[in-house]
Parts: structure tokens; C-alpha cells; sequence
């Protein structure tokens, strides 16, 4: 019986991973049509009794904005493009403040990678088991996908506000037109607002949304991202 309830779970064990992998691959092509946080915000939203909203809108990477690409590596993810998926040293510098400041709000450091992973396959929470997947899906996107189509995902499938989901969407809310159309404040504003947007609002942006803009733009020419083919 024993030998049989280790069979039955290496089989699930492998099918899970052999799903995974095929998962990863045809996103590869083809763009997620809906991520669990879109799904849980919908059913949260259903039983609060607020407005359901679902706006997105798919953009590819050539056709956004690469201000927005600039603005969020600056804000999220400075080494984006010279790690492989986790940033050791914000890592390490994390847990050296985390250590510090007992009792305060915990620093994270999570890459931009990290948060794709996440969002895309993954639902919100802190316990060890979702950290485990998002560090095992994040190696998967890294290896399949590369840093061009990460960008891409992520800016399509993050969260922008009450139901807004991706830049273009973000864009055309917030400011009534395109990314490409966008000054170079605009697109740091919604690049401010990422870390906890339904708190703060792009459009209509608090001090300390203003002064974390300016920070970003400060910080948009020292960063790298991927080049157009």
C-alpha cells in the first residue's frame, strides 16, 4: 500500500510539473487570457458589493511605450536585466533591514520576474508554499521566456487600479489616451502607483506619489531594458 501511495504521488508530482512546463511554453506564444488575481478580485469584489470591473487590454512589447518598460525596471527591478531571475543582493539587503527594523513593516525584494511569475500563475499570500511555486515558476519564465516576454506579461497582466489590468488599460483610464502618447511624468506616475494600487491613484496623485515619480524619473537613464528585434 505504502509503494503504491508513493507511485500514485510521483505521477501527480510529474504531471504537475509536465503541465507547468507546457503552460510556460504556450505562453510563450500566445498572450494569458485571464491571471487568479483577475479571478479573486472579481469574486471579492462580487461579495463586498463593489462595482465589478474588468479592464484590459493587450499591447505587445514594440507597441508600448518603452518609458513605461524604463519607468517600472527603475521603480521595481533596477538589475532586471543583469540577474537571473532573483536579485541576491536586494535579497540579502532586505533581510539585513528586516533584521533592523523588528516590529515595522517587512522590505521585500521582489524582481520583476519574481512578481510575473506571481501574478500570472500564482495567487496572492505570503506562505511558503506560494513562495516555493513563485520561485520554481519564476526559473521556468526566466529559462523559457527571457526577459523581453517577461516585461511584456507583466506590464499586461499587473494590477492599475480597481479592475484595471495592464498599461494600455492603465493609460486610457487615467489619462484618456495610449502609453505612446504619454510624457515622461505621466508614465512615471503609473509606475509609482504599482506597489499598491488600489491605494493610490495615477491620476490623481498624492505628495508622495509625485515626489516617488520624480525619484523614478531621476533613476529612468541608468537602467537597461530589452531591445526591439
Amino acid at each position: 500500500m505504502f509503494k503504491k501511495i508513493i507511485h500514485i504521488l510521483l505521477k501527480v508530482i510529474f504531471f504537475i510539473i509536465l503541465s507547468s512546463i507546457l503552460v510556460v511554453a504556450i505562453y510563450t506564444v500566445i498572450n494569458p487570457p485571464i491571471t487568479p488575481l483577475m479571478i479573486l478580485r472579481t469574486i471579492e469584489y462580487a461579495f463586498s458589493g463593489e462595482e465589478i470591473r474588468l479592464k484590459k487590454q493587450w499591447a505587445s512589447y514594440e507597441e508600448i511605450n518603452k518609458k513605461v518598460f524604463k519607468a517600472l525596471v527603475a521603480a521595481e527591478d533596477a538589475r532586471f536585466m543583469r540577474h537571473k531571475g532573483f536579485d541576491w543582493k536586494a535579497i540579502e539587503a532586505a533581510q539585513r533591514y528586516n533584521e533592523r527594523m523588528k516590529g515595522k513593516k517587512k522590505r521585500g525584494a521582489s524582481t520583476i520576474s519574481m512578481q510575473t511569475a506571481k501574478n500570472v500563475f500564482l495567487w496572492h499570500g505570503r506562505n511558503y508554499l506560494r513562495k516555493a511555486l513563485e520561485a520554481y515558476f519564476t526559473v521556468l519564465i526566466e529559462a523559457v521566456w527571457g526577459k523581453k516576454r517577461i516585461l511584456e506579461v507583466y506590464v499586461n497582466v499587473i494590477e492599475w487600479g480597481h479592475g484595471i489590468y495592464g498599461v494600455e488599460a492603465a493609460s486610457q483610464y487615467y489619462f484618456g489616451k495610449p502609453t505612446n502618447e504619454l510624457s515622461t511624468y505621466q508614465v512615471a506616475l503609473l509606475a509609482a502607483v504599482v506597489p499598491n494600487p488600489r491605494r493610490w491613484d495615477a491620476g490623481k496623485p498624492s505628495p508622495y506619489i509625485r515626489k516617488r515619480a520624480n525619484w523614478i524619473i531621476g533613476r529612468m537613464n541608468s537602467v537597461a531594458i530589452p531591445k526591439v528585434d
